[in-house]
């Protein structure tokens, strides 16, 4: 099941995407579900992160389409944002909040067809990677495990530090772990589970992560490395 929303505040190109949209799913021989709006508004405000590609068109009457892919951005990193626009510079800043792609009006099935296979190939691959939910403040954010850096354990409650945000969580890390059990996450000490796709440099008895540096405990230091090791072997 693939879920779309559509977002355009022209009833016509709703009902004409939708359309498009179950031709590609016979095509195709996929299951598509849809949901349309009719403003960024409707669609941005208690966002919640249940689709896997947004069609969005850019000039909207009440909130535009950027400023409805920045709201959706700061809950949901990983779904795939289209811009819908009549030229093609409009959706020049796409790069801001990550646009995948961007359809021109008035629509064409050819090009929607094309946009739409590199769409559904970019939602498979995110797939095969994992995400979890994490806390900020009263909202629950969709984190892929590929940004983390590392959580630390404070207590009885996990920081998960990401390039951007730190979520913090009540929890033991022995939870984290087995949360994580089968990605390439590693202890390298009582207190720091390490990403090891994000490690840059280990220096003697530290592990460094961008601007970050977690010290490897003794207890800890040969079982790292090796997980380190394997991890490399693997193929990274």
């Amino acid at each position: 099941m693939i879920r779309v929303a559509i977002v355009d505040d022209e009833p016509r190109f709703q009902e004409q995407m939708t359309a498009f949209l179950r031709r590609f799913a016979q095509d195709n021989g996929l299951e598509i579900e849809v949901d349309c709006f009719s403003d960024g508004l409707d669609i941005a405000d208690e966002f919640k992160s249940r689709w896997d590609i947004i069609l969005l068109d850019i000039q909207m009457k009440h909130l535009d389409g950027l400023a409805t892919a920045r709201r959706i951005r700061a809950c949901d990193s990983e779904v795939v944002l289209i811009f819908i626009t009549t030229m093609a510079q409009y959706a020049i800043n796409g790069y801001e909040v990550d646009a995948f792609d961007y359809i021109l009006k008035p629509l064409e099935y050819p090009q929607f067809l094309l946009r739409m296979k590199k769409a559904v190939r970019e939602v498979e691959k995110k797939a095969s990677h994992t995400s979890i939910y994490l806390k900020k403040w009263s909202d629950w954010v969709k984190v892929s495990t590929d940004d983390i850096l590392y959580i630390e354990v404070k207590g009885h409650t996990l920081s998960y530090v990401t390039a951007e945000e730190t979520y913090e969580k009540r929890a033991a890390i022995g939870d984290a772990e087995a949360e994580l059990q089968g990605l390439p996450f590693a202890r390298c000490s009582l207190s720091f589970l390490v990403n090891l796709k994000r490690i840059d440099r280990i220096s003697k008895d530290t592990v460094v992560i961008g601007a970050h540096q977690l010290p490897i405990s003794r207890n800890r230091k040969k079982e790292f490395l090796q997980a380190f090791t394997d991890y490399l072997e693997a193929g990274f």
